[in-house]
C-alpha cells in the first residue's frame, strides 16, 4: 500500500482551490478593474485558517509566524503604495495583498521578495508593451490584480 504525507496533500489542496480563486480574481480584475471583497475576504480568512491548521498539525509554528508577518508587511506596502498613487492601486489590491503576502511568506521569505518584486516586473512589462503598441497612454488604468496572482505563483515556483 503506498503511503502519502497527509501535509503535503493538503498543501497541494490548498494551492488548487487558491490556484480557482486567482482565475476568478483574474477575470474579473480584467474586465471590471476590481477585486471583489466577497471573493478576496473570505480567501483571506480560509487561508489564515489553512496556515493556522498547518501550525496545529506539524507543531511548526516558524511558518505560521512568518506568514503572519508578510501578510502585515505586504499589505502595509501596498497600503502605503495606494496612498501615494492618486486611485491607481485600489483597496482591492491591497486585500489581496494580504493573501498573498501570507501564503508566499509562509513558503519563505525568498518566495515572498520573488513573488513581490515579479508582480511589478510583470505589470510593467505590461504596461510598456500597451504603451509601445499605443494600445494605452500615462492615464489608462491597467488591472494589477493578475501580476499579483502571476507574480504569487512564479514566488511559489522559484522561491
Amino acid at each position: 500500500m503506498p503511503s502519502y504525507d497527509p501535509h503535503a496533500l493538503a498543501v497541494a489542496l490548498a494551492h488548487g482551490a487558491l490556484l480557482v480563486v486567482g482565475a476568478r480574481l483574474i477575470a474579473v480584475d480584467i474586465a471590471e478593474h476590481r477585486l471583489p471583497d466577497r471573493i478576496v475576504l473570505p480567501a483571506l480568512g480560509a487561508t489564515l485558517l489553512l496556515v493556522l491548521g498547518d501550525a496545529v498539525c506539524t507543531g511548526e509554528t516558524a511558518a505560521m509566524g512568518r506568514g503572519l508577518a508578510g501578510m502585515i508587511g505586504l499589505c502595509a506596502f501596498y497600503a502605503l503604495l495606494r496612498g501615494v498613487s492618486r486611485g491607481g492601486m485600489g483597496g482591492g489590491d491591497v486585500k489581496l495583498a494580504a493573501v498573498i503576502g501570507l501564503v508566499l511568506a509562509w513558503h519563505g521569505w525568498s518566495a515572498l521578495v520573488i513573488g513581490a518584486a515579479a508582480a511589478f516586473a510583470l505589470g510593467a512589462l505590461s504596461a510598456l508593451a500597451l504603451l509601445l503598441a499605443r494600445r494605452a497612454d500615462g492615464a489608462t488604468m491597467i488591472a494589477f490584480g493578475p501580476w499579483m496572482i502571476l507574480g504569487a505563483v512564479l514566488g511559489i515556483g522559484l522561491g
